[in-house]
């Protein structure tokens, strides 16, 4: 244990600079899709954003990542539009911002990265800093609010979700000195004070329109029973399609026993997670996305992912998706397995780019990026 923090400790030092790519490839990506957040004209002032990522994954991920995915699209798009950023992430990120690290990489990805020791000294790093930001953009979770009554420096946590609720008491604990953001009103607690809600955004021009003509309902999700992959199964075979799943599995069990036994390779197909661009394609060959939800999602990246692509979802009516699907625009909000098969049938009457369109008027890294830039100068000037 010893001998992995002073390691990370190390490359923590090695890792502070600038870094505009790495050996993964992606850095001409980033370079490329920060022209999506430009915005004409010199800014006047920048603001100096400490960005705190999660180290579950790099950033941006590989495969899986929502947080991740989220980090990395407000770093680069502060980037493009002038601002000074430090992103705190693992060692194997690709940015455009300058770059903290003390893991070599996500602790999902690398078995010797010890989880608990990479978090402390990760989250450590930010606040041993933070008189050199202005703000400090919390994207990782509740543990960095305990540090947050030890500086100056403002602490705005995006709350992804509660997992718990467990973990409430200590965002009520911080709630008089740290400014939360929450993803979706859907997801707002009671209990706490909220500087805003700001839906995600994700670089709409990675996806293009699709036409939807490849015959099938698609699944792209975790393979869990929150997320309803057995649901879909049910409604695909009703409807009389093909069912394409997508995903990492994070519950083998319900995987092995509500899954896999109806894995045929023709009408159901499990293709497993999928990269950027295979995930392009099978969102825009879908007839439909299935987004069947067993709980109050706080929000839905592959929703809004598909529907940028023109495919529509059909998804229960819980958590955030009443503000994300719009109804006989962009898919159906359904309230039973049959509601499902019948809106199914209702989606070749739905115009794909207006589908689109809408999608990307609401749902664009711009328009993400547009929300905390206001918020971060709000805040700034009020410090």
């Amino acid at each position: 244990m010893h001998g992995e923090s002073e390691k990370a400790a190390s490359l923590g030092a090695v890792r502070s600079a600038p870094v505009t790519g790495s050996t993964s490839g992606e850095g001409a990506s980033i370079s490329a899709c920060s022209r999506a957040y430009a915005r004409p004209g010199p800014r006047e002032v920048a603001v100096r954003v400490a960005v705190l990522a999660s180290i579950a994954h790099s950033v941006p991920p590989r495969g899986y990542g929502p947080w991740e995915q989220v980090a990395s699209t407000l770093t680069e798009g502060l980037v493009a539009r002038g601002h000074d950023v430090t992103l705190f992430a693992s060692a194997d990120s690709t940015t455009a911002a300058r770059l903290h690290a003390v893991t070599p990489a996500g602790y999902e990805e690398d078995a010797s990265v010890d989880a608990k020791v990479a978090e402390a000294l990760h989250i450590a790093a930010v606040f041993e800093r933070a008189d050199r930001f202005d703000v400090i953009s919390n994207q990782f979770d509740f543990l960095p609010l305990v540090f947050s009554r030890l500086t100056a420096t403002p602490v705005v946590t995006t709350i992804h979700g509660f997992s718990s609720e467990r973990i409430v008491p200590v965002y009520r604990a911080y709630d008089d000195v740290v400014h939360y953001v929450a993803i979706s009103d859907a997801d707002r607690h009671p209990d706490l004070r909220y500087a805003a809600t700001i839906h995600h955004g994700i670089d709409v021009d990675a996806f293009r329109l699709g036409a939807g003509d490849g015959g099938y309902l698609l699944f792209l999700g975790r393979i869990h029973p929150d997320k309803g992959t057995a649901t879909a199964i049910e409604v695909a075979r009703r409807a009389g399609l093909p069912l394409v799943i997508a995903g990492v599995v994070h519950d083998a069990e319900y995987h092995r026993r509500e899954v896999l036994p109806h894995v045929d390779g023709d009408r159901v197909r499990y293709v497993g997670p999928v990269g950027p661009g295979e995930r392009d394609r099978l969102l825009g060959g879908a007839r439909a996305l299935l987004h069947l939800i067993d709980f109050d999602e706080p929000f839905g990246l592959s929703v809004v992912e598909s529907m940028v692509t023109g495919t529509p979802v059909v998804a229960y009516a819980r958590g955030s998706m009443p503000e994300l699907v719009q109804p006989g625009v962009s898919g159906f909000l359904v309230a039973d397995p049959a509601d499902a098969v019948a809106a199914v049938a209702d989606v070749a009457a739905l115009d794909r780019t207006e589908c689109r369109r809408d999608a990307v008027a609401r749902f664009s890294a711009s328009r993400m990026v547009d929300d905390y830039e206001r918020l971060f100068d709000r805040i700034a000037a009020g410090r």
